[in-house]
């Protein structure tokens, strides 16, 4: 019952600061009217964008109301566009005469049927100390016994009545929901311009990486190879006319192309981590903080395996954030979380350090996020200046 009650009170609240909302709502209405008004006289015409900017604030704040009264949030629908052209603009004017139309009486209702019926229950019981008996809140006198009992009767039901506001409430807030949230084809056009960045965005990404590779391997391996070739034919030139000679470039050419395979093994683990392979996320992050001049503190929650391209993705991002944090933070300490579901990696890593981190100050920042968002993932920083430094990384792996 307790229950009950405060959710009927809470109802009572919602409808009755929509009853004053509502009143707003007719003075913006008669405001946008206005300006369309002066659109013939050429003066409403610039108005117009700036009055459609206006009225988003009343139109927020409710969208802000009916979020918390359904417990779940109600996305703001709105474009970087012009917003004459912008779909949430009329579905904000379509909520505007609704809860114009609806709103006040609704709210009034609310708080008029309980005080209502306090006074028909109340009037039941001082009729008879009042010559000539008492009006009641519907309008009939009270003189008797039994329209005291009848008043008395719709009061209590008048004050029942308070246990369907939560519905009502529902009702209200459902319809701003259905308005002012995103229209189902919106979300869709912005979801395909979103996947078509990312896949933008992974292509780049993909095309930077093979780039990478040739270069290593056209300037560092291939170039080591090619100095043993040519170290083996000088040898074997000299095999016959001078021995040690021939022996001394057959040492060179074993130390290069050792170096050659330190190098591409090199290239090898930059492509995808044999760590990975062999220990796991939680194994390759550990093994990289230990090897980080900056003390870390690892802190592995879900050690699930996830798809091998999550997981070399979110290596990549601890190690690029780790070098970030050695070169610019001037950190302490740094502490890298691994958290999440089966369908979602969650990197959050912390340092100490002053702060200030900038993703257009070619930190590698951009780096990350384009890593991140390669995999429709997301990536949030916080780096005031003072610090400290959080970069927290969300990467689905669902198929």
């Amino acid at each position: 019952m307790i229950t009950r009650l405060r959710s009927s009170w809470s109802a009572i609240r919602y409808l009755a600061v929509g009853a004053a909302s509502s009143i707003v709502s007719w003075f913006v209405l008669v405001g946008m009217l206005f300006v369309l008004m002066m659109c013939p006289f050429g003066v409403g015409i610039p108005a117009v964008p700036h009055a459609l900017k206006l009225i988003r604030y009343p139109v927020n704040f409710e969208r802000r109301r009916s979020a918390r009264l359904l417990d779940e949030p109600i996305p703001e629908p709105y474009r970087s566009g012009n917003p004459v052209t912008d779909p949430a603009s009329r579905r904000d004017l379509a909520w505007l005469v609704f809860h114009a139309a609806t709103g006040f009486i609704v709210g009034i209702f609310a708080i008029a049927f309980p005080l209502g019926g306090l006074r028909q229950i109340l009037t039941a019981f001082i009729w008879p100390m009042v010559p000539g008996g008492v009006e009641s809140s519907l309008g009939f006198m009270v003189t008797s016994w039994p329209l005291a009992a009848l008043s008395a009767v719709t009061g209590v039901g008048m004050i029942a009545l308070l246990f369907l506001y939560p519905r009502l409430a529902r009702w209200q807030a459902s319809i701003a929901r259905r308005l002012l949230a995103p229209a189902p084809g919106v979300v869709l056009t912005d979801r395909v311009v979103e996947l078509a960045a990312s896949r933008a965005a992974a292509l780049e990404a993909h095309g930077a990486e093979l780039r990478r590779l040739e270069r290593d391997l056209h300037d560092g391996t291939q170039a080591r190879i090619a100095a043993v070739v040519l170290q083996l034919g000088i040898a074997d030139s000299l095999f016959d006319k001078d021995p040690q000679r021939a022996r001394e470039l057959l040492g060179k050419a074993q130390d290069t192309a050792t170096g050659a395979l330190a190098e591409l093994r090199t290239v090898v683990r930059s492509i995808h981590p044999p760590l990975l392979t062999d220990r796991g996320l939680d194994g390759a992050v550990t093994a990289l903080a230990d090897r980080c001049p900056v003390p870390c503190t690892v802190d592995v929650r879900s050690r699930s395996r996830r798809p091998a391209a999550v997981e070399a993705a979110a290596y990549f991002v601890v190690a690029e954030m780790l070098a970030n944090i050695t070169k610019h933070s001037g950190a302490e300490h740094a502490w890298i979380t691994l958290d999440g579901t089966a369908d979602t990696l969650l990197i959050e890593i912390r340092d100490d350090g002053h702060g200030g981190a900038d993703e257009a100050a070619g930190s590698g920042l951009s780096g990350i996020r384009k890593r991140a968002e390669a995999f429709d993932g997301t990536l949030k920083l916080s780096s005031p200046s003072g610090g400290p430094t959080v970069l927290k990384v969300e990467l689905p792996c669902g198929s």
